[in-house]
């Protein structure tokens, strides 16, 4: 059986965003839906920067793909795109970002996409230094 990466994480329900989903800390929220829920970073750093997550318990793109619903999986994409044109950054351009385990720097283990737009933003990753 081929390796997914999920081996080494596992979900925690007291995860940052699962408090969030229940209600137990407050977040600045954009947009709710059957299966997701769109809220403002508490550290933007874009002028726009929002969270998408979905409400399932997912760790990652990964675990989310190969898991959820096709409900949910189109709920989530949809709803992405949906905080792009409301946040107005659809037309000029924007940055989805979703990190997947350690060698990502994933903080938080539960599946969320950024959206960052606003603002010119730079290279996706850093060229190798030779």
């Amino acid at each position: 059986m081929k390796a997914t990466g999920l081996e080494t994480m596992t979900y925690d329900p007291s995860n940052i965003f699962a408090k969030i989903l229940r209600g137990e800390i407050p977040c600045k929220k954009v947009t709710e839906t059957a299966h997701s829920l769109a809220f403002h970073d508490i550290r933007p750093q874009t002028p726009v920067h929002v969270l998408v997550i979905p409400k399932g318990a997912y760790v990652s793109m990964d675990d989310f793909s190969a898991k959820a619903s096709e409900a949910e999986i189109v709920d989530f994409v949809r709803t992405v795109g949906k905080v792009a044109r409301d946040a107005g950054v659809a037309e000029s351009g924007y940055r989805m970002l979703s990190n997947h385990g350690a060698d990502a720097n994933q903080e938080v283990a539960h599946f969320h996409v950024h959206v960052f737009g606003g603002r010119r933003i730079g290279r996706m990753v850093e060229r190798p230094h030779d």
